[in-house]
């Protein structure tokens, strides 16, 4: 490879960004100096734009539409990336560094092009030379062209994604690992209220980002093979056979440039083999049956759980993702390290979440049964390298596959778990003699009519380190969720609060902010989200206030006008955008913000009146396909949306609006021009949540519970510039004995009100009896979530709320406060602890060869 000079492309990661021209020459000679020519993006000498458009996609400059326009523009991007890419990766060769790998079912990353050229400090060169000129380039329309990575679905994949961001800031030699799903979970679509999905056929195009390592192919050997019959897969036992696992990689930019990591993602495929035989008599289907069967593995991202299928599917996807990210690191691992004694030392995996529990077995099959260790030294080194972060408390979501699938596809996984089970109970007996309930918490086998491995016990028991992702969820890890295990271990137990990268959450998605910023305090914040304590004292400076304020009208004009031109929906900037934007679940309950709103309608149809600023509640999210009532819920915010739209009594008052297809790219829209973040699970149920974080940081104030991370958000910023309300998790866990809904329904006014106007058909006038399901979840069956518990305080808190908006200057002080106070909540800062405390890995950054 020619040389490369250390700056070139890229600066330091806590430098400030170089003006647009210093950094477009340097790129330019970068460019000119490898024979890609100036790039411009503009005119007639952009040759690498021109040389992509014409070659890569056959078509003349002026017949190019915006597709073809993306995908030169994005791969002239990843040629300018891609010597730092290949540089990162000498390095880490050269230098031989611990490597931090870290395991997912899900990476949402979004869109690339915008946040790579942000990263690479492209994005004032792109604004400098005004590219839409010289080229007949609609930027924004280009942009839109990318479609949103199907490669996740809710904060567990964009955690996953923030991470990998900073991982590539920090400098760290790191690699995330996940899979290749064709499809994303779905695309989301409304009619007459009800969800619809739609397959979403993210890789329908070309994707120009990823690079695939045919080279790197992995072989992955399972206990049974598949048959086609009566259109359905099914599994033989006994009749072994093989899966591929080819990587794909793509770019992960640091800020600055100086490091470019990669996102390795696997899809599965079939080996090379064809039955001729099949094919020749007829069964076109069973010759290929296979292939079939192999390339469903990475189909989908989070196949149905309804069925026994589904879940089976997942079980082998959770697997292939484990055995080829291991014998990928491994073989890594080995180029450089003949001594297996080595591994801890050059290597940390972290599990995200139970989905990679199985590299538990796997990683000990490989030092069993590859490497010819004893049991004792494969564990200790196995269990020195792997780390675990849990990411909920709900029993549903700590996964437990059947005894029986491991006996029918992975026998030999299934042996090496019954022995760290025979082991880790012979230690309970010995600490904890007689404590037979002890016994059968921590045992990794839970018993029952079907057996099944707990993956959270064994992914706690089978690594160093433990971790939950707020103080709260950590407390109640240890407490409650896993309480004998970290009795046991004490010291594996910790907390690493969640972070979110600020490059694209603010740098990028909120241009206007960023301006009012970094025109105050200087641009380091974007490295070092802590440097934003400076805004405190300007929180007080009445032309400060006014920057904010304008800043935010900014943002919510632009997104209105962007919701009327893809959606047609007016909605109008100078209400106060209220917003609860996450996945659709029970214990999220955006039912409880349904029934505030509804007590507000109620309000004003009694006194028209009623003093009350105009208001735009928007919803976002999305329902698992086979969870009714969630996709109820949904229905219900559409029909409240549609009866708030044509009563003339409240129109221009309060308004609801349900945007589906919420993803990352919404998210970064809606964000920067929201006033008010609903953050209103039940306390004690979400593990800390991230969109609190987003909000927080683009200047939105809280509304919501004492839980996860919104608790800490509230210490930094001081709860006197939140609006906290409800029952504490303590609160919530000594009231189920005793609480009773009814009781609220008796004695609250308007909680009565609301809930008889739904159950009187109110909004659903040409459905009765719909929504009958939710008179059962409140009432009936004992509201487990505690809706109505809550209410009333909500109310509360939402008309101080209220009075606080009246006053714009005061809401804009209290805003900045929290601007002010969302440094601790960097991804930045939580990856520095996970490297510090957990995975003892140190920077590397990519120098000069």
């Amino acid at each position: 490879m020619s040389k490369i000079t250390e700056n070139a492309g890229a600066t330091e990661a806590t430098a400030p960004a170089r003006p647009a021209a210093t950094l477009k020459n340097e790129v330019s000679r970068l460019l000119k100096q490898y024979g890609c020519g100036p790039i411009q993006f503009a005119g007639a000498d952009n040759a690498l734009y021109e040389r992509h458009l014409i070659f890569d996609n056959v078509v003349g400059l002026a017949a190019a539409g915006p597709r073809e326009r993306f995908e030169a523009a994005a791969r002239s991007v990843r040629d300018v990336l891609s010597q730092r890419w290949i540089l990162t990766e000498e390095t880490y060769a050269r230098e031989n560094p611990k490597r931090i790998y870290y395991l997912s079912m899900e990476f949402l990353i979004g869109r690339s092009l915008a946040n790579n050229l942000t990263n690479l400090l492209l994005a004032t060169v792109i604004e400098h030379e005004r590219a839409v000129k010289g080229n007949r380039l609609d930027w924004l329309d280009m942009l839109e062209q990318e479609p949103d990575a199907g490669l996740g679905n809710g904060g567990l994949g964009r955690l996953a994604a923030c991470f990998l961001d900073s991982l590539a800031t920090l400098q760290l030699p790191a690699m995330g690992y996940g899979l290749r799903y064709e499809y994303g979970i779905f695309k989301q679509t409304l009619k007459d209220g009800w969800q619809v999905e739609q397959p979403d056929n993210w890789l329908r195009r070309p994707d120009p980002w990823e690079v695939a390592r045919l080279q790197e192919r992995v072989e992955v050997k399972l206990n049974c093979s598949f048959e086609l019959r009566g259109g359905t897969l099914r599994a033989i036992p006994g009749s072994s056979s093989s899966l591929i696992g080819i990587p794909y990689d793509r770019p992960v930019v640091g800020y600055g440039g100086k490091t470019v990591n990669t996102l390795r993602l696997w899809e599965a495929a079939a080996p090379d083999y064809f039955d001729f035989q099949a094919f020749s008599h007829g069964d076109f289907v069973g010759a290929v049956a296979e292939t079939l069967g192999a390339e469903s593995l990475t189909r989908v991202l989070y196949p149905d759980d309804s069925t026994s299928q589904g879940k089976g599917l997942r079980f082998v996807q959770e697997y292939f993702l484990v055995a080829c990210s291991l014998a990928d690191l491994v073989r890594r691992f080995r180029r450089g390290n003949p001594d297996w004694s080595e591994l801890p030392e050059k290597v940390a995996i972290q599990l995200n979440d139970t989905h990679p529990a199985m590299a538990v077995p796997e990683l000990m099959r490989i030092l069993l049964d590859e490497a010819q260790l004893d049991w004792d030294e494969a564990w200790e080194l196995a269990k020195r390298a792997l780390a675990y972060t849990n990411h909920t408390l709900l029993p549903e979501a700590l996964e437990k596959w059947p005894v029986e699938w491991f006996e029918l596809l992975l026998p030999r996984h299934l042996e090496i778990i019954y022995e760290i089970n025979r082991r880790l109970l012979d230690d309970v007996r010995v600490r904890y003699p007689g404590d037979n309930a002890r016994l059968a918490n921590i045992s990794l086998i839970e018993e029952g009519a079907e057996r099944k491995v707990r993956m959270a016990n064994l992914a706690a028991v089978g690594s160093h380190s433990t971790n939950g992702v707020a103080a709260i969820h950590s407390m109640l890890l240890r407490t409650v969720t896993l309480k004998d295990l970290a009795e046991m271990f004490p010291e594996r137990f910790s907390n690493k609060t969640n972070g979110v990268t600020p490059r694209r959450w603010l740098l990028l998605a909120n241009p206007a902010l960023t301006d009012v910023i970094t025109s105050a305090i200087g641009d380091a914040w974007i490295t070092d989200l802590q440097q934003l304590r400076k805004l405190k004292p300007l929180a007080d400076d009445k032309a400060f206030r006014a920057a904010f304020l304008k800043a935010k009208r900014e943002a919510k004009v632009q997104f209105s006008d962007w919701l009327k031109a893809t959606t047609g929906q007016a909605v109008d900037p100078d209400s106060m955008f209220d917003c609860q934007v996450k996945r659709i679940h029970e214990y999220k309950r955006q039912l409880l913000n349904a029934l505030r709103i509804i007590v507000l309608y109620n309000r004003l149809r009694a006194n028209p009146d009623l003093e009350m600023s105009p208001r735009t509640f928007f919803f976002a999210g999305k329902a698992a396909p086979a969870y009714q009532l969630a996709k109820l819920v949904i229905k219900f915010i559409n029909n409240l949306a549609g009866t708030l739209d044509g009563d003339p009594l409240v129109r221009g008052r309060i308004r609801v609006v349900f945007l589906p297809e919420y993803c990352v790219t919404l998210a970064e829209r809606l964000i920067p021009a929201s006033d008010v973040s609903n953050q209103v699970s039940t306390a004690g149920f979400e593990a800390s949540g991230t969109s609190n974080m987003k909000f927080m940081m683009n200047g939105a104030i809280t509304l919501g519970t004492r839980d996860g991370a919104t608790i800490e958000m509230a210490e930094e910023a001081g709860e006197d510039n939140f609006f906290l309300f409800g029952l504490t998790a303590e609160e919530v866990v000594g009231s189920r004995d005793w609480y009773s809904p009814y009781w609220h329904y008796q004695n609250e006014p308007e909680t009565r009100a609301a809930l008889d106007l739904v159950f009187a058909d109110h909004f659903s006038r040409n459905e009765p009896a719909v929504f009958a399901p939710l008179h059962n979840l409140l009432l009936t069956l004992g509201d487990h979530y505690m809706h109505l518990a809550d209410l009333k305080s909500y109310l509360e808190a939402d008309q101080r709320l209220q009075d606080l908006y009246a006053d714009p200057h005061a809401w804009a002080r209290k805003a900045l406060l929290n601007i002010a106070a969302s440094g601790k909540f960097s991804s930045d800062r939580t990856i520095a602890e996970y490297a510090a405390d957990i995975w003892e890995a140190r920077p590397c950054p990519a120098g000069t060869v």
